[in-house]
């Protein structure tokens, strides 16, 4: 899975958030909150990544469980995907 292009992460006030750039802002109005490891996520997703590979990069980088990072990663991969933004 990889984020499709048109977005940028931006830290604004100490708050992650995305916004849509170029082309995509005549049709994305609006911009995405993220909390740090959603930031983390959608840093590492900016390549292209398998989910299981997702949930090592956030055990590595977080003290989470393998069970509980995989539960967090594919929750994030599905929102990504049901809402357009993943390739």
């Amino acid at each position: 899975m990889k984020l499709k292009k048109g977005f940028v992460l931006r830290v604004v006030g100490g708050e992650s958030v995305v916004v849509p750039v170029g082309e995509l802002s005549k049709t994305f109005h609006g911009m995405i909150n993220l909390n740090e490891t959603g930031a983390f996520l959608w840093k590492f997703f900016t390549e292209e990544h398998t989910v299981e590979e997702g949930v090592v990069a956030l055990c590595a980088e977080y003290d989470v469980s393998p069970e509980q990072a995989e539960k967090d990663v594919r929750k994030f991969v599905e929102t990504l995907q049901a809402n357009g933004f993943a390739e």
